[in-house]
Formats: C-alpha cells, sequence, structure tokens
C-alpha cells in the first residue's frame, strides 16, 4: 500500500504545479514543489497518519492528503478558465497513474512462474495502486470546494453562479467531514468507483471475481 498512496497523493499535487507553470504561475517551481520526491509533499497526518489508521481499522475507506502545492491564479491569463483545467490536472494523474498500475498487473501476470517472488508482489501493489488512484481521482472529482472538482465546476459556471458556488467553500471542509461520518459520501462514492474498478479489473487482467478477493486479503 505505501507505494502507490505515496506516489497517488504526491503525483497529484504535483500535477496541480506542473499545470499552473503551463499556464504562466511558476510559484510551485520556485519553491521546489515540482519534483517526484515524496518526501517534498508528504504531509505528516494526511500522508501518513490518516491513511495508516483507516488501513488499520479495516474502514474499507481510504482518505489522506499532501501538502497542498502552492498556486497564484493572479498570474493566470484567464483565471477562471485555467484555474479549472489546474484543478482537472489532479484527477487526471490519478487516471494516468491507474492506467499504469493495470499495466504493471498485466505484465506481472505473464511473468514465468520461476519469477513468482517478483510477480506476486507487484500484482499486489498493482491491485493497491488501482484501487487508490481511482478512489482518489473520484473523490477529488466531486464538486465541492475546495476539492478538485469544485475548483473545476467554478470555472464552468457563469461568473454571476460561480460567486456564489465559491462562497461554499470556508464551510467545505465540514460539509465532507459530514458526509464521511454519516457515510453519505460512501454512498456517492461507491457506485462510480465500482464501475470503475470493474474497468480496471478486466483490463489489468485480473477480472473483477479475482481483484476483488485479491483487494479483501490486503485490506
Amino acid at each position: 500500500w505505501v507505494p502507490p498512496v505515496l506516489f497517488a497523493i504526491t503525483l497529484h499535487e504535483v500535477a496541480h504545479g506542473w499545470m499552473a507553470r503551463r499556464f504562466g504561475d511558476p510559484t510551485a517551481q520556485m519553491l521546489g514543489r515540482l519534483t517526484v520526491n515524496p518526501l517534498k509533499h508528504i504531509d505528516p497526518i494526511g500522508t501518513i497518519i490518516v491513511p495508516a489508521a483507516l488501513l488499520l481499522l479495516h474502514t474499507g475507506f481510504l482518505f489522506g492528503w499532501a501538502k497542498p502545492v502552492p498556486i497564484s491564479p493572479r498570474n493566470f491569463k484567464n483565471q477562471r478558465r485555467d484555474m479549472a483545467i489546474v484543478g482537472a490536472a489532479g484527477p487526471l494523474a490519478n487516471l494516468v497513474m491507474a492506467l499504469i498500475w493495470c499495466v504493471v498487473t498485466r505484465v506481472s501476470l505473464y511473468l514465468p512462474n520461476s519469477f513468482a517472488h517478483v510477480s506476486q508482489p507487484l500484482v499486489m501493489v498493482g491491485a493497491a495502486g488501482i484501487f487508490v488512484n481511482v478512489l482518489l481521482m473520484v473523490f477529488n472529482l466531486i464538486p465541492l470546494p475546495p476539492l478538485d472538482g469544485g475548483r473545476v465546476a467554478s470555472g464552468l459556471l457563469p461568473k454571476k453562479w460561480a460567486r456564489v458556488y465559491d462562497r461554499i467553500e470556508p464551510f467545505g471542509f465540514w460539509i465532507l467531514l459530514g458526509l464521511i461520518v454519516t457515510n453519505i459520501l460512501g454512498l456517492i462514492l461507491w457506485p462510480p468507483v465500482s464501475i470503475l474498478l470493474g474497468l480496471f479489473a478486466e483490463a489489468s487482467g485480473l477480472g473483477g471475481t479475482q481483484y476483488v478477493m485479491l483487494l479483501q486479503s490486503l485490506m
């Protein structure tokens, strides 16, 4: 679980900074945050303690965060459009990583039996990587500020509605916490997550049933 969680969270943040740089904001680069080194992005609580506690408690739900990459929207030429694209870059990075772990899993399944000491751990890491990245992608696409989906929604709404919508942000964390505590968040996430996991499981060569069994053994 450690490699997929670390890279899923940190590369998610790097993607935001990289896209911001493409639109003219060098803030993340100037502060040395455009690096794949997880140590530069680790938040002791959000990256280590919270995900580890959820896994150890067998909650069936994984949640975490890295240190947010600093972004200065005033450097963008079109702030609303560019901020929406920067917001979408994080979930897109998770989608790419899920695809990479899918390839790793499929390749591992084709390794000869003599390489079982390598292929079996890789299959387990790949299965975990698919799960973590799909979950983070769908979670961050929830249209609730300050999640990435909130940034995207704000950029797509007409300016008048966007200003009203953005007022939710100071309360976004508490709304999210309430959704987690009441398990409403799980009800929202599970349908799209289950569909995507099924597609990735088939593409990885494991198949839906085998993937679920493998995932349960890792929980």
